[in-house]
């Protein structure tokens, strides 16, 4: 008998090895069932090991919350694993509040300020205030241009896992859907359950109006509301910590889905208090909920250091039922690693941008967490108490995200995390070392990507043309987008002619999706000074040898014709001899040159010199160049020429001809940027001249085809189109 007492009493100590002062939390998964597990938590004759809260929704049904004395050690190290542990861990806390996003001071006075009410969605009885619906942020993600061009305004259910909203919003109203409240396990997830009417001097608060609520006011770190002052006053600072520090989170986020996808359906999951806090087992219920009830999207605006195995299996639950995840990337501006956002299989992580697309100061970066990112500074959305606030974090870049997968699931029903993920991943390239990954949500691009990659084309109209220099030509370049391609589009011009420009009106376009855009390219040309024009220069006389010649020439004809006179003519021999002397005196004159006696003739003529007519030339016209000798010539001279730069060019030899003491040649020129200074030299008989020749920059624009080339650039794209131009 007693050593049946000791046996029990030896267990016990085993499964007390390491105590706890007070209960923890702990999920667990086993293979237990529920029955099993409480009975196992409650052995016979020993005291309680544990205690089971209840299941957290698994379709297994293996997933349980339980409380223990134990620590996490002691509870994986109990004898014999009588509990059925596969895994467990701690049930931690998230916290909604902290980071560095906080409201701007001062707050802007034109903040909110535009109040009129709107349809929205357009064409609906429903209203909304127009700084909501036209924020800056829904223009720069594309949200009416997506919503028009592919004719969604989004489907299916977006769930939220998050403080809960107000049922009451009239925006709302018509798209929410009952929810649940698991921080009280009950149906419904409306966040003014956490209020208490008497900590407001008015409750419900009074409605608001430009005499009572002029601007807006803090109602947390984060957060400004159009409310009157002493309802804002409580918000912002009931207590410490302040049970209101969170509240009215869920229904911003909401209100921002809503805007992107104003026919979505909205399931509101509460799993935060108004404080800000959540345990983790109610999110990862609120997950098993979420799917399990026909959740096509989840939100969640929150983030934990924390990795945790079974968020993973809750979230690898949801995309092998083809759900849809988003989550914000945290507010503490560092590169480090966040649950859930790091779970990039399963969840689009989603940081935060200014209005001008760069990171926000408060955002957290880095490519193993943040898939895109979206603005998530002064965002307008509803707000608790029928009226509306402007919020700073990441927390209101993921909704944009999870609107955007809402008109996905609009246009693919069927598409899952992988496709969604990939669509959203056709985003406006942003600078590569801000650490924004694919860079900033466009919804235009992203549903477009659905058929296709965006992208743009170029043409020109017309694509040829003839001007006279001195005219201008315009053409019209167009820029048409593929798939949703709505970015800008940066043009230049190249290929323009000396003495000419190529100019583009606008620099730029922005594409918006469907729409062909335009710009014009001007090609403007100058006129030619009028080409000067060399002066004729005097020809040589024909040398005093020609006219002796010629005279002999008649001589002889003379002679010839005596004899034709008749016979008796040639039988005179007095007159044909004497003919015959003339001719032969005649002759013997021209050919000996005129001298008489036994003089010999003069030597050989020398080169003498080069000369250029002009001197100055534009390139592409020409020169005439002379070369001269130092008399006549008594037989034909080849005087050689050269040239010292490219810029002008010369025969290679020009002929004096004989009894011509100069003869001329052409010097061709081509075009030049810049002034040149050219030598010809012109070499005879062991003697060299020069001449200086300059060819300067043509002050028109020559004529010729040419051919311009106009670039559209955006991003990491470029496309080209070419013109052709003649300039007579």
């Amino acid at each position: 008998m007693k050593r049946r007492l000791w046996l029990p009493g030896l267990l016990v100590a085993l499964l007390w090895a390491a105590p706890a002062r007070a209960d923890n939390s702990f999920i667990v998964r086993s293979t237990l069932s529920l029955q099993a597990l409480q009975t196992a938590c409650n052995p016979a004759l020993l005291a309680p090991i544990c205690t089971v809260v209840g299941g957290l929704g698994d379709p297994l049904g293996q997933l349980f919350l339980i409380t223990s004395p134990l620590d996490l050690n002691g509870l994986l190290n109990l004898v014999g694993n009588p509990l059925g542990i596969v895994d467990a861990e701690v049930n931690q806390l998230l916290n909604l509040v902290g980071g560095l996003n906080l409201v701007p001071t001062p707050i802007s006075p034109t903040l909110m300020q535009n109040r009129n009410s709107v349809p929205y969605p357009a064409g609906s009885t429903t209203t909304a205030w127009d700084s909501y619906v036209n924020q800056p942020a829904a223009s720069i993600v594309g949200v009416q241009n997506a919503q028009k061009a592919f004719n969604v305004t989004g489907n299916g259910i977006v769930a939220d896992i998050d403080t809960g909203v107000d049922p009451n919003h009239p925006a709302l109203q018509g798209v929410l859907l009952p929810g649940y409240d698991f921080t009280r396990n009950q149906p419904g997830g409306s966040e003014l359950n956490d209020v208490s009417s008497t900590d407001f001097p008015t409750y419900p608060p009074p409605s608001c109006s430009s005499a009572n609520c002029p601007s807006p006011a803090q109602v947390n770190q984060s957060t400004a509301a159009v409310l009157d002052q002493s309802t804002a006053a409580v918000l912002d600072g009931n207590g410490t910590p302040n049970k209101y520090a969170a509240f009215g989170h869920g229904t911003m986020v909401m209100g921002i889905v809503h805007l992107v996808a104003p026919t979505a359906q909205l399931l509101p999951l509460k799993a935060f208090h108004s404080d800000g806090t959540a345990a983790l087992s109610d999110i990862l219920r609120a997950i098993y909920y979420g799917v399990q009830n026909s959740a096509n999207v989840i939100n969640m605006s929150f983030d934990t250091k924390t990795s945790s195995v079974e968020l993973q299996k809750a979230l690898d639950y949801a995309n092998q039922h083809g759900v849809i995840c988003a989550a914000s990337a945290g507010n503490d501006g560092m590169q480090e690693i966040v649950y859930p956002a790091a779970l990039q299989s399963d969840v689009m992580g989603v940081a935060s941008t200014s209005d001008q697309d760069t990171r926000s100061s408060f955002s957290n970066f880095g490519n193993a967490i943040v898939w895109v990112a979206a603005p998530g500074e002064s965002i307008v959305s509803t707000y608790p108490f029928n009226t509306y606030a402007a919020g700073w974090g990441t927390s209101f870049s993921a909704p944009f995200v999870s609107g955007g997968a809402a008109l996905v699931h609009n246009l693919q029903a069927a598409m899952g995390e992988s496709g969604a993920a990939a669509a959203t991943a056709n985003a406006v390239p942003l600078d590569p070392n801000s650490g924004l990954n694919h860079g900033r949500l466009d919804l235009v691009m992203a549903l477009g990507s659905l058929s296709g990659t965006p992208d743009y084309g170029v043409s020109a109209s017309p694509a040829s043309g003839t001007i006279n220099a001195g005219q201008q030509m315009n053409f019209t370049i167009s820029a048409a987008p593929a798939h949703g391609f709505d970015q800008t589009v940066t043009w230049s011009c190249t290929g323009a002619p000396a003495g000419a420009s190529c100019a583009v009106s606008p620099v730029s376009v922005t594409l918006d999706g469907s729409n062909t855009a335009t710009t014009t390219v001007t090609l403007a040309t100058t006129a030619r000074a009028a080409i000067v024009t060399p002066q004729r220069l005097p020809r040589t006389a024909p040398p005093q040898n020609l006219w002796k010649m010629l005279a002999a020439f008649i001589a002889w004809l003379l002679v010839l014709m005596i004899c034709s006179l008749g016979r008796a003519s040639c039988r005179r021999p007095g007159l044909a001899t004497a003919a015959g002397v003339l001719a032969v005196s005649l002759f013997t004159y021209s050919c000996a040159g005129g001298y008489t006696g036994t003089n010999p003739p003069p030597a050989s003529q020398t080169l003498l010199s080069v000369a250029l007519n002009p001197s100055s030339v534009t390139g592409g016209s020409s020169s005439t160049g002379t070369v001269t000798l130092s008399g006549a010539a008594y037989s034909a001279v080849m005087v050689n020429l050269t040239s010292s730069a490219s810029a002008a060019t010369v025969p290679a030899s020009v002929t004096v001809a004989a009894g011509a003491s100069s003869a001329n040649f052409t010097v061709g020129t081509s075009a030049v940027t810049a002034s040149t200074p050219v030598t010809i030299t012109a070499s005879y008989g062991g003697a060299a001249k020069t001449t200086p020749l300059t060819v300067t920059p043509a002050t028109g624009t020559p004529a010729g085809t040419y051919t311009l080339t106009v670039t559209g650039t955006s991003g990491n794209l470029s496309h080209s189109t070419t013109v052709q131009v003649k300039v007579n």
